[in-house]
């Protein structure tokens, strides 16, 4: 049962991390892989909680387990265990709208939780970094009308010695100075309005549609389409659990 969810390869590499993490109960394999399983379908499904099938355990208990893993930060450690000698050569940044689904709604528009309005209507924008083979490196989850531009400091973090790839909301004095401090060179197309022509290696660029190649990946998984949960450190833990799944592949 469980392999139809997560592969035998998959799960030798994920059980070590699961082994040697401090903050994890070591109970059965067995019983560890349902759970992770459960999660899994939950995430690929987009299905309430309540609906879990019972192969996978007491649905209450596998939330509430979820949970307990959201609040120490497990399924980051995870995302960040399974990254494995990214290739730098090129950096992506880029970002992508998902629908709020009702149920995330609770009191309303939440900037805190990553909860707006943009043309899409109650959403939130993921904000994701991928190297040059389309794996994801970094998230962050913002209201749905939140400038791209405003998470590229972020995102760009300590990179060094890559081509930065960006498409023209991107496009500013300030990042394009941090990028090359950085020593990066920037590939980024200048916006309309810009007085004097921006050049960038235009060959380079039409690499970047690796990231977009990244977002359909994570879309295929219906808890990443389409946000369900109030709790932004739920869904951000949703994908980093995709993003672990994309390394382990």
């Amino acid at each position: 049962m469980q392999g139809e969810y997560i592969t035998d390869d998959a799960w030798i590499k994920m059980l070590i991390f699961f082994e040697t993490h401090p903050k994890i109960y070591k109970c059965f394999e067995l019983r560890l892989r349902r759970f992770v399983s459960g999660v899994y379908w939950i995430m690929k499904t987009g299905a309430q909680w309540r609906l879990l099938p019972s192969e996978f355990g007491k649905w209450n208990s596998v939330f509430r387990r979820f949970r307990r893993w959201v609040n120490l930060g497990i399924w980051k450690d995870l995302m960040t265990f399974c990254i494995e000698d990214p290739d730098l050569e090129y950096v992506m940044i880029d970002s992508t709208i998902v629908r709020a689904h009702a149920c995330a709604a609770g009191r309303g528009f939440q900037p805190a939780q990553g909860l707006g309005r943009s043309k899409g209507g109650f959403t939130s924008k993921i904000h994701a970094k991928v190297d040059a083979l389309g794996n994801p490196l970094q998230f962050i989850v913002t209201p749905g009308q939140e400038s791209d531009h405003t998470q590229a400091r972020h995102l760009l973090g300590s990179t060094t010695n890559s081509y930065v790839l960006c498409d023209k909301g991107y496009d500013s004095d300030s990042f394009r100075y941090k990028v090359i401090k950085q020593h990066n060179i920037p590939v980024i197309p200048g916006r309309k309005n810009r007085k004097m022509t921006i050049d960038y290696d235009k060959h380079i660029y039409k690499e970047r549609s690796s990231i977009e190649c990244f977002f359909s990946k994570i879309k295929h998984f219906r808890r990443v389409f389409s946000r369900y949960d109030k709790d932004v450190c739920s869904f951000v833990s949703f994908l980093y659990f995709v993003g672990a799944i994309i390394w382990l592949r």
